[in-house]
């Protein structure tokens, strides 16, 4: 019997218990792996709330990434061995393959053997960040040096992801937070510029900081009314990705600068590099890279004990962090 964390119905934090269960030994092609810590997700207080875009069925376990130690393979799989330090990358169905247990098992494509000089909390904290970001700057934006990117939700880990991963590539990162209370932070994060939209004026911090040339690249989380100052800024054949919907309020379309700057506004979801290999084995190439050279580093808002999964859950729906909540087993 081992632990794992489970809900039977939708709610609030409160919902997660802590339970024994019997946990399968691995079937073909998969890996099990005792866990050490686990990286928490928006994703996963979306799918205890039922909002999420997969429908659990009840009783569900839930959780997107881990690292700890391979314990068992299942047949046909080479390349690992039990003892080897691993972390996971986010499946496409967290009820499927649930992260929070102490014992979790996952398809063989889908772990990794990470940098020795990561501690488990921040191997826990770097795959669904850095994909995400990766995926949506480098796989489909193309973003280059000499680019203006705007990261919205600046502060959060996949914002900080996107901080570094176009500081690597030359880029001018420039970091939209709701209120100034993080913006020191974010700059000692290595954003270039940082503009608080609730204080400010977005569109013409963004022009005074552009200039004439624009943002090229916009990646966004939020939607809502930034949409309009967001697209005012943009260069004439900019993108701008999204890829959550944070904002309570709706998102207006933005025709006229659509048009008149043939922008391409589009919806963007981590699954598109998870689920294709060839895609998913060019990202993890360049994020390991970027590991061991130290230019990506995760960045640990807060660590939990596995006993506070709740406690956990409530941080994280709190807006408070600055960086990845991660949880110790």
């Amino acid at each position: 019997m081992v632990r794992v964390v489970r809900i039977h119905e939708h709610g609030g934090p409160e919902v997660l218990r802590i339970e024994d269960v019997d946990v399968p030994k691995p079937g073909r092609g998969e890996v099990q792996i005792r866990v050490k810590a686990l990286g928490l997700n928006r994703a996963e207080a979306l799918l205890r709330r039922g909002t999420y875009i997969e429908t659990p069925t009840f009783p569900s376990g839930l959780g997107l990434e881990a690292a700890g130690v391979v314990e068992t393979v299942g047949e046909g799989v080479d390349g690992f061995a039990p003892g080897d330090a691993v972390s996971v990358v986010p499946p496409v169905s967290m009820t499927r393959w649930p992260a929070y247990g102490e014992l979790v098992t996952f398809p063989a494509e889908l772990v990794v053997k990470h940098p020795p000089s990561l501690s488990w909390e921040a191997a826990a904290a770097v795959w669904m960040q850095y994909l995400t970001a990766y995926g949506a700057l480098i796989d489909i934006a193309k973003l280059h040096s000499g680019d203006f990117a705007v990261i919205t939700a600046a502060s959060s880990s996949v914002g900080l992801a996107a901080i570094q991963i176009a500081n690597l590539t030359g880029a001018t990162a420039i970091a939209v937070t709701r209120t100034s209370a993080k913006k020191q932070a974010l700059l000692d994060a290595g954003a270039n510029h940082v503009i608080a939209s609730e204080e400010e004026d977005l569109e013409a911090r963004l022009k005074d900081i552009a200039g004439s040339q624009g943002v090229r690249v916009v990646f966004d989380p939020v939607g809502g009314p930034i949409f309009e100052p967001l697209t005012a800024a943009m260069s004439p054949g900019g993108i701008l990705i999204e890829y959550g919907g944070l904002s309570p309020e709706p998102t207006p379309f933005p025709l006229f600068a659509v048009l008149s700057k043939t922008l391409t506004l589009r919806g963007y979801l981590v699954h598109e590099i998870t689920g294709d290999q060839g895609r998913l084995e060019a990202a993890k190439a360049y994020i390991l890279k970027g590991l061991e050279a130290g230019a990506l580093k995760p960045v640990i808002a807060k660590t939990f004990p596995f006993d506070q999964i709740v406690e956990a859950h409530r941080f994280l729906e709190s807006g408070e962090q600055f960086g990845k909540i991660v949880v110790t087993v």
